[in-house]
């Protein structure tokens, strides 16, 4: 069996799923898989107790050690003269714990650290927003700990619960309006200067983990907002051809992505980010233009070889620890007042039960076009069916690539599967049912398109629909069957039940509701359709997502917005965006921008370069200070 062939299978080489070999023992009851494990923990315990060590020459020698010393811990020694040669540091220069902790130490002193001393240019408000928005992170997370302490339905049906999420939902609304603030700051400071442009690039890539993860938390949250973006959102995965792996309408898989695989990217590259800010320092004060002799390309030298170096300049007093404190307390402050007085948007999920109580005609005529294979979900194409419409091509097609990853066959899985689950409790059902079965692919057809037609002309009597005559068969029978089912909630459980293990992949029912205009007509009456910046924007008259500006905004370009393939478009052109701004430091021109509109004047005001100032002609960054002498920088 090939590999592929086994992970799609499910089982292993050897087929553990069939029952297993219980022995009984006294009043004990034991399965032989679990002796075997034991037996294999009891075997890998004795080898390690019976297998040598390795061990190099120990250091000092015992017979060196000062008398009453503890050779467990050398206390006592060295003895006064003795040096870390006598411990054995010669030998031990080229152990790799050696090597490794020289190399850090050397590029990150505990000085660099948590350092105590800035240099005097960093006297701006535009440098609080990094330290902020790292606050904002922290409350975010915590507040996300605190909801999960209640479970994912805690903040739907509790005050308190509520309370939690509105914290969460302000701290991160906080945390991206401080994290594009910084980015705009560094971008003005040209911050990449001095081989700093490992640090610009994790925190881009810091950025668009963190859109990430709050688009996750979107996605999450089981309400109207979710299943409208996640609904709007899967034409773009799918189109890209991630849709198979990035499962939009899975709510279930989105708040795994949300709760633990983006927070470990998140937070691992966000330390990277601090940790190479700490070895660098911050950037030099960006000079207008440099002067001396030399050629263009000598003094574009110099000024790299300046920016790169230390700053040698007065410094001023600063307490990290004392800032972090503030800022998060602000923060916090900021985000109970904030929840107390606006709350949080819960705005109840649309289920199958709520579009057939509220507008039935349209639940009956759509019911009708699953049945015809005419819907939006029959004729969509991957990664769901074979069809076409929903496929999108820029020189090729991404998802026909990957195929049909989730199998849906909407008159089947809407209509007449779920009638199946309730045919045994009504008779007449079972016989429509049955009719409807034995009949051959085209009859079905033409009952379905005569009933279609028909539907749009529907009464309904004390609830019940009547429909006029035609040559419709038994599906009259059958949707006013699923009518009902669908106003008693069980069709929602229906199309949720053994599916996955805890109900939360709401792919089908968003798609059934989606081939009606229920759902288009409600989302366009909270002002969440694709003209008013769709996923953009919340329910309610909440921020909602503005740092999705950049992918919504190609929907609205003229004659992208007529494109079949706008999707692709969207995709491509943010994809685009965002890998200039990754490059920033390495595209002339584009990193010039800060030199040539000199907001940087406003952040370093007072450390302009002062041409008069000896060795500003050699190329080196001087600058003033009020009260101060000119200083190289």
């Amino acid at each position: 069996m090939s590999i592929s062939a086994l992970v799609s299978s499910g089982s292993g080489v050897i087929n553990l799923d069939q029952p297993g070999t219980l022995l009984h023992w006294s009043i004990f009851t034991v399965s032989v898989a679990n002796l075997v494990l034991i037996a294999v923990m009891v075997v890998i315990f004795g080898v390690a107790l019976v297998l040598p060590f390795p061990t190099g020459r120990t250091c000092p020698p015992a017979s060196e050690l000062p008398a009453g010393a503890d050779p467990g811990t050398l206390a006592g020694a060295p003895a006064p003269g003795r040096g870390r040669a006598d411990l054995g540091e010669d030998e031990d220069a080229g152990m790799w714990t050696s090597r490794l902790r020289r190399r850090a130490l050397a590029m990150l002193p505990p000085g660099k650290l948590l350092p105590d001393r800035q240099p005097a240019y960093v006297a701006s408000w535009v440098y609080v927003f990094g330290v902020a928005s790292l606050a904002a992170l922290g409350v975010a997370i915590v507040s996300g700990f605190a909801i999960a302490l209640g479970g994912v339905d805690w903040w739907h049906t509790n005050p308190v619960g509520h309370f939690f999420n509105s914290v969460h939902l302000w701290s991160v609304e906080l945390f991206m309006a401080l994290l594009v603030i910084h980015l705009w700051g560094k971008f003005w400071m040209s911050a990449w200067r001095g081989r700093r442009a490992m640090t610009w690039i994790t925190g881009v890539i810091a950025f668009a983990a963190s859109v990430v993860e709050c688009f996750t938390g979107y996605l999450s949250q089981q309400n109207f907002d979710s299943q409208w973006i996640s609904a709007s959102g899967k034409d773009a995965f799918n189109a890209a051809g991630i849709g198979a792996i990035w499962r939009a309408m899975d709510f279930g898989q989105m708040l795994l992505w949300h709760v633990v695989l983006v927070p470990i990217v998140l937070v691992a590259i966000t330390g990277a980010h601090v940790l190479l800010v700490r070895v660098r320092g911050v950037v030099h004060p960006l000079p207008a233009h440099l002067g001396g002799p030399g050629s263009a390309r000598e003094r574009r030298k110099a000024q790299r070889a300046a920016d790169a170096a230390p700053w040698r300049g007065p410094v001023r007093r600063y307490d990290i620890i004392k800032e972090g404190a503030i800022a998060t307390l602000v923060v916090l402050v900021l985000t109970v007042v904030l929840s107390w007085l606006l709350a949080s948007p819960d705005v109840p999920s649309a289920t199958l039960r709520s579009w057939a109580t509220a507008a039935p005609a349209d639940f009956l005529a759509t019911a009708a076009t699953e049945l015809n294979g005419t819907s939006g979900s029959a004729t969509y194409g991957p990664p769901y069916n074979n069809g076409t419409d929903g496929v999108q091509s820029l020189l090729f097609a991404p998802a026909k690539i990957t195929g049909v990853t989730q199998p849906i066959n909407p008159a089947r899985d809407f209509v007449t599967g779920p009638l199946g689950t309730l045919a045994p409790t009504s008779p007449q059902l079972a016989t429509a049912l049955a009719t409807y079965h034995a009949a051959p692919p085209a009859q079905r057809l033409a009952w379905a398109n005569a009933y279609l037609t028909a539907v749009a002309h529907v009464k309904f009597a004390g609830g019940t629909p009547v429909v006029p005559a035609a040559a419709d068969g038994p599906v009259p029978a059958m949707l006013a069957s699923e009518l009902t089912m669908a106003r008693s909630g069980a069709l929602d459980a229906d199309l949720l039940a053994n599916r996955s293990f805890y109900g939360t992949n709401f792919t089908k029912p968003l798609l059934f509701m989606g081939d009606g205009t229920y759902f288009a007509d409600k989302a366009t009456a909270m002002h969440l359709s694709g003209d008013q910046w769709g996923v953009m924007n919340e329910t309610g008259s909440y921020p909602g997502q503005p740092w999705l500006w950049l992918y919504t905004l190609w929907y609205y370009v003229p004659g992208f917005s007529a494109s079949a393939n706008v999707d692709m478009i969207a995709v491509y052109l943010t994809g685009l965006a965002t890998i200039l701004l990754l490059a920033v430091p390495f595209i002339p021109g584009l990193r010039d921008i800060p030199r040539w509109i000199p907001v940087h004047r406003l952040i370093w005001r007072g450390w302009e370069p002062d041409p008069a100032s000896p060795g500003a002609g050699a190329g080196q960054a001087a600058v003033t200070h009020p009260g101060s002498t000119a200083t190289p920088g």
